[in-house]
C-alpha cells in the first residue's frame, strides 16, 4: 500500500510541475487543414452524415465495444500508407494482392462496418461522402464513444484509385519491436514531432493484440524492462512464443479510450516494444509523464495529432474517386466524380 501511496504522491507532484511547464491548446476549426478539405465541407451535400455514422456506430457498439479499436487502427494503417485515402479498403485484384494481405494488416477488421455506413450514408445522400472521409469518421467516433474526446475532422478526401505494394506497407507502418528511436525517424518523415508520436500512441488505450507481437519479449529471455508480474501473466495468456492467443493492450481499462496506457508504461506494462521503449527513451520519458498525470493535456495533443494524421497525403477535387463499394474500385468515375465537384463549388456561393 505505502509503495502504491507514494507513487500516487508522485504523479500528484508531477501534475502539479507539469502543469507549468506544457502550453495546452485545443486543436479545434482554427486548425489548418489542407487545400480541398473543409470543416463543413458535406454542409450542403450531406448534412447528416455525421449523425447518421454516430447514431449507427452507438449500436456497433454497443453489441461490441471492441469494434471501435478495430475502426481506429484501420484509419491509422489507411494513412500511414499512401495517406488517408481508402487504399486499405481495398481488396485484392486479380493483379496481385493488397494492403490487406501485408503482414501488418492481416488482423484488421472493420471492413465491413465501413461499407454498412458507406451504404446508409449513400442511400441518405447519393454518392457524395468518400469512403476516405467515413473511414476518418468512424475513427474519431471510436474514440468519442469508447470515452475519449471529441473533435472536428476536416472532410472532403477523395478515394485512391489503388493500393500500395507490400513492401510499401511493411516501410511505413512501425512494427510492433520497434524502439522508440526507430518510431521517432520513422514519423518524423511525415512531419510528426515527439509528442505527436506519444499522443497517437496513445490510441494504444484501447483494443487487443495477439501474442506473436510481443512474445519476442518474453521468449527466449524475458525484457528487462517489463515487470515481473506482468510477463508471468503474459505468459499464462501466451505460453508459447508462437500462441494464437490474444490479450488486451491496456492492462487498466481496455475498453475505455482514456490515459491508463501511459501509466501502464511507468509501471513497466507497455505490452510492445514500442510502447514502453517510450518511457525508456530520453526523448519521450518526460511526454509520456506528462500525459500519465494529465488526461486533459494528452486529449488535446491526440486530437492535434489524429487531425494532422487524418491529412497525409489525401486526395481531394477531382483527383481519385468516391467509391460506390469501398472495397473495389468504381468502373465508371469521371462523369460522376465531375458533376460532384462542380455541385460542391455552387454550394461554396
Amino acid at each position: 500500500m505505502a509503495k502504491a501511496t507514494s507513487f500516487t504522491a508522485f504523479l500528484l507532484m508531477s501534475s502539479l510541475f507539469l502543469s507549468s511547464h506544457f502550453s495546452v491548446s485545443k486543436a479545434d476549426n482554427s486548425a489548418p487543414i489542407v487545400s480541398g478539405l473543409s470543416w463543413t465541407f458535406y454542409k450542403t451535400s450531406c448534412p447528416k452524415v455525421e449523425s447518421i455514422i454516430r447514431k449507427q456506430l452507438q449500436k456497433v457498439f454497443k453489441k461490441d465495444i471492441g469494434q471501435a479499436a478495430g475502426l481506429l487502427r484501420l484509419h491509422f494503417h489507411d494513412c500511414f500508407v499512401q495517406g488517408c485515402d481508402a487504399s486499405v479498403l481495398l481488396d485484392g485484384s486479380a493483379s496481385g494482392p493488397s494492403e490487406q494481405d501485408a503482414p501488418p494488416n492481416l488482423t484488421l477488421r472493420g471492413f465491413e462496418i465501413i461499407n454498412d455506413l458507406r451504404a446508409r450514408v449513400h442511400k441518405e445522400c447519393g454518392r457524395v461522402v468518400s469512403c476516405a472521409d467515413i473511414a476518418a469518421l468512424a475513427a474519431r467516433d471510436s474514440v468519442y464513444l469508447s470515452g475519449g474526446p471529441d473533435y472536428d475532422v476536416p472532410l472532403g478526401r477523395r478515394d485512391g484509385l489503388s493500393f500500395a505494394t507490400r513492401n510499401a506497407t511493411l516501410q511505413n507502418l512501425p512494427a510492433p519491436f520497434a524502439n522508440a528511436t526507430a518510431i521517432l525517424s520513422s514519423l518524423a518523415t511525415k512531419n510528426f514531432d515527439p509528442t505527436d508520436v506519444v499522443a497517437l500512441s496513445g490510441g494504444h488505450t484501447i483494443g487487443i493484440s495477439h501474442c506473436s507481437s510481443f512474445t519476442g519479449r518474453l521468449y527466449p529471455t524475458q525484457d528487462p524492462t517489463m515487470d515481473q508480474t506482468f510477463a508471468k501473466n503474459l505468459k499464462q495468456v501466451c505460453p508459447t512464443a508462437n500462441s494464437s492467443n490474444t490479450t488486451v493492450l491496456d492492462i487498466r481499462t481496455p475498453n475505455k479510450f482514456d490515459n491508463k496506457y501511459y501509466i501502464d508504461l511507468m509501471n513497466r506494462q507497455g505490452l510492445f516494444t514500442s510502447d514502453q521503449d517510450l518511457y525508456t527513451n530520453s526523448r519521450t520519458r518526460g511526454i509520456v509523464t506528462s500525459f500519465a498525470v494529465n488526461q486533459t493535456l494528452f486529449f488535446e495533443k491526440f486530437v492535434a495529432a489524429m487531425v494532422k494524421m487524418s491529412q497525409l497525403s489525401v486526395l481531394t477535387g477531382k483527383a481519385g474517386e468516391i467509391r460506390a463499394n469501398c472495397s473495389v474500385r468504381n468502373a465508371n468515375n469521371n462523369s460522376l466524380l465531375a458533376s460532384v465537384v462542380e455541385e460542391e463549388a455552387r454550394s461554396e456561393y
